[in-house]
């Protein structure tokens, strides 16, 4: 199902690159043609790399997260209640993290003490469901009297942001020249040299009347707007970042866990899915494969 979807992405990005290529017997459109078509063939060659692979993308247009799934990942631990446990807890948490991440092949950073960067493909949609708290249960080695003493950690999972890769379908752009206005000189009123470009999906509108000629007003008009359309694209992706950093990062409290490690019976359990999972040194040197693939399967099923 994946795959097909991708191949008709390619079939469609063909079909650009063809009506783009007309746009070369334009001078006017050349160099802008040239460099939509460079994008296109890019777009092209990442979705065949897909495809040949075997590569599955978890996407969905209509799920603006899913989206995001094939990304680096930023993962900060932070220790929350429970004071010096807390911190100690969510030490472990993100060197249990590390090893995972290194024992399936992906490059880790450590950008502080809290914060490591996840390098490689789909990195976001394999750790993205661990956001949220974790909660242990053990005894502390400052513990005296032998009690068990309950802290959290808040895990908070974000993709990286994207350099953005701009692509302007020729189509989407209405085109309107018209005469500048300005202060003597005789190309004023008499020639449209001036230009006006209007984007139709977004209705953004840019108009350039500095040049002397309409080709160059309409190549700064195109920068323009490429420039108002890349600012628009940053805007989303941090509106995306800030909705799941308000939805990831609740106040840390016992009772809004979505995990519990449970050092006294050698158990991990998963609250979203009611299951239980043992040998808690091994899960947190790195062995939460078996945890991830039954909340992804979970997730899956509830979709």
């Amino acid at each position: 199902m994946e795959n097909n979807y991708i191949k008709d992405q390619i079939e469609l990005i063909e079909s650009k690159i063809k009506e783009t290529e007309l746009l070369l017997l334009d001078p006017e459109f050349v160099s802008m043609a040239r460099a939509e078509i460079e994008e296109l063939k890019k777009q092209k060659e990442q979705l065949e790399a897909a495809v040949n692979g075997n590569v599955i993308y978890d996407s969905d247009e209509q799920n603006p997260r899913d989206t995001l799934s094939h990304r680096n990942v930023i993962l900060e631990v932070k220790g929350a209640a429970g004071g010096d446990e807390a911190k100690i807890f969510s030490g472990e948490l993100l060197r249990m993290y590390q090893r995972y991440a290194e024992l399936k092949g992906f490059r880790v950073e450590k950008l502080d003490e809290q914060t490591i960067k996840i390098i490689g493909r789909d990195a976001f949609g394999v750790f993205k469901f661990e956001a949220g708290v974790h909660r242990v249960q053990r005894i502390p080695e400052t513990e005296k009297r032998g009690r068990v003493h309950t802290s959290t950690a808040v895990v908070l999972v974000l993709p990286e942001l994207e350099d953005i890769d701009l692509h302007i379908n020729p189509d989407d752009i209405e085109f309107d020249a018209f005469r500048a206005g300005g202060h003597g000189g005789q190309n004023v009123n008499k020639v449209s040299t001036a230009v006006r470009l209007r984007h139709k999906p977004t209705g953004i509108v840019v108009t350039c009347q500095t040049e002397r000629h309409q080709a160059q007003n309409r190549e700064n008009a195109m920068k323009m707007l490429r420039a108002k359309l890349w600012e628009l694209e940053v805007e989303k992706q941090n509106k995306i970042i800030s909705e799941l950093k308000s939805t990831q990062v609740g106040k840390g409290m016992r009772a809004e866990k979505i995990r519990t490690y449970n050092f006294p019976q050698d158990r991990v359990t998963d609250h979203r899915i009611g299951r239980s999972y043992h040998n808690l040194p091994a899960i947190l040197d790195g062995d939460i494969e078996k945890i991830l693939i039954d909340i992804r399967e979970s997730e899956k099923g509830e979709e």
